[in-house]
């Protein structure tokens, strides 16, 4: 069953990929029942992998909200993935925090440390597409009787020893000395297999690569939303210390009404109830601020710089964000680096089925050496040559199963990389989708919150002065102050939510990569390269 399901294989990659006609592949099978040396060598090149074929696109081919608003070619405002992060933010101080979490992130470093890992096992198994050549040198000492009468000689017939010569009349051992170089079991990838297998490596790097991209695309997100949430944080805490004042400052001149027997207990009371929800919503907010700054200093990979530069405040950081356009899918989504990655391990999958296929064919591989050997260690390199030539054929016949089922798992293997490639997109979609319908209505949100703490305002501003003229009750003008300070906070968090929502538009649209991080990256990578060296010299100097 093997042996037709490797003349299948064979039919449908190297044929294939070669356009051989079918009657060169009747020849090659007849060759390979009289000589399969001769046979292999007239398929030597070829390989068995699938061409790959990207899938198609699991999506629409437009946003949701471009089908109702504008078209992608009319829209207004810059291209996220053109733009990188420094042109982006217009705060200093954040920029120089995202410098430093660029510097010191774990995860950052982890992601570096991948790739220099994949590019690693990369070069380990590109390099068994070259033969290895290696010295060697040995030393065979050997006993006769005194009745011995074997003469030895080198491939040349050169005389090593003769036991009837007068100088080993009375010898009863000698020596034999080898030097030689040579190849040790080089295969010769005659269907592909290492080819295949050093492709799959290639891709699993470049992934690694993407993955390092994303990564510090989602980093710098991340150090963003949380010096905007740092922000937001302090305006809370800073309202809420202002409303506590003027709480404070309201119940004292309700306790000083009812002293002069103005106000009644119940007013007091319930002054002192606005106060103690006050100093509870105060704590809550400075543990909050703690725990907030403690996520912040780990996304950073350490205390806050001593030497950072003036910041733009809270309200202003909206007007620092520059407008982004969304484009089409079919342009932004092949740009997302997560999604290029996962492309990168479909690639691997799919080259990974090519050495699969390769098992059901014959595997050569050469052994060969080539020096000198004599009795005398002095003479050695002035003594006859000796060479060995070992190729050695390896045919499968019966494996148990073992090779289809190692097809089976190859096969299975591309289509869960097929599966989670279309997944990543519909991902990818759904997060930009998400983004754009935040942007549609955060504005408008953000407009109604304005006008509600307006109105609030003016609300509380009559209920003050109608409760001072004894129109309204005390409770009103409780009730008013309550309306105020929730409409305030409710502004403050859907201003941090639409800075958050442009943020995230940024990062989905594939925004926070340039050539910058590029050459940074490269610099990252040689400077791991030589911390390894060096590490290695280290320890052989230990050693």
């Amino acid at each position: 069953m093997e042996a037709s399901l490797s003349k299948h294989l064979l039919y449908k990659g190297c044929v294939m990929k070669k356009s051989v006609n079918m009657a060169k592949l009747r020849t090659n099978m007849i060759l390979t029942r009289v000589g399969v040396s001769a046979a292999a060598l007239m398929l030597a090149g070829c390989t068995l992998a699938p061409n790959y074929e990207r899938p198609q696109s699991p999506v629409s081919g437009a946003w949701p909200d471009m089908r109702i608003g504008v078209p992608p070619e009319d829209q207004q405002g810059l291209i996220a993935s053109d733009l990188s992060w420094q042109q982006f933010f217009g705060d200093e101080r954040l920029k120089r925090l995202i410098e430093v979490a660029l510097e010191n992130n774990r995860d950052m470093r982890v992601a570096i440390l991948n790739i220099e890992r994949a590019r690693a096992q990369y070069q380990v198994q590109r390099s068994d597409l070259l033969p290895s050549v290696g010295a060697s040198g040995s030393i065979n000492r050997q006993t006769t009787g005194s009745g011995g009468r074997s003469v030895l000689t080198d491939s040349a017939g050169n005389v090593i020893y003769n036991p009837l010569s007068e100088s080993a009349q009375n010898a009863s051992s000698y020596n034999t000395y080898q030097a030689a170089i040579g190849i040790t079991s080089y295969e010769l990838d005659l269907f592909g297999r290492v080819r295949s297998l050093s492709a799959a490596a290639l891709s699993n790097y470049l992934s690694t690569v993407e993955t390092r991209k994303a990564t510090q695309i989602s980093l710098i997100a991340s150090v963003a939303t949380g010096y905007y949430t740092l922000l937001a944080d302090d305006e809370l805490l800073k309202l809420t210390e202002e409303t506590l004042k003027t709480r404070e400052e309201s119940l004292q001149l309700t306790q000083l009404k009812f002293d002069h027997g103005v106000s009644s207990e119940l007013d007091v009371r319930q002054a002192e109830t606005l106060v103690e929800s006050a100093r509870s919503t105060l704590a809550q907010l400075r543990r909050q601020r703690a725990q907030d700054e403690n996520a912040f200093m780990l996304l950073i990979g350490g205390p806050l710089p001593a030497d950072l530069p003036q910041g733009v405040s809270f309200a202003q950081q909206m007007t620092s964000l520059p407008e982004l356009r969304a484009g089409v899918p079919s342009d932004v989504l092949v740009r997302r680096p997560d999604i290029l990655a996962a492309e990168q391990q479909l690639v691997a999958a799919n080259a990974n089925i090519g050495a699969a296929r390769a098992a059901f064919f014959p595997s050569i591989s050469l052994t060969a050496s080539l020096g000198k050997a004599s009795g005398d260690l002095d003479n050695l390199f002035s003594s006859g040559h000796v060479w060995t030539f070992m190729p050695q054929i390896t045919l499968p016949i019966f494996t148990g199963g073992r090779n289809i089922a190692n097809l089976e798992v190859a096969n299975v293997d591309r289509d869960i990389a097929v599966a989670q490639y279309e997944k990543a997109i519909q991902s990818a979609f759904r997060d930009v989708s998400d983004a754009l319908a935040g942007r549609a209505t955060y504005d408008d949100q953000l407009t109604a919150m304005r006008a509600l703490v307006m109105a609030t305002q003016k609300t509380y501003q009559l209920s003050d002065l109608r409760y001072r003229n004894g129109v309204s009750s005390y409770m009103d003008l409780l009730d008013s102050q309550r309306a105020l300070f929730d409409a305030q906070q409710q502004e403050i968090t859907a201003q941090l939510a639409m800075l958050n929502n442009q943020i995230t538009l940024y990062k989905v649209l594939g925004g926070g990569w340039s050539q910058q991080d590029e050459e940074r990256m490269s610099e990252e990578m040689n400077n791991a390269g030589r911390s390894s060296s060096d590490g290695d010299q280290q320890s052989a100097q230990t050693n």
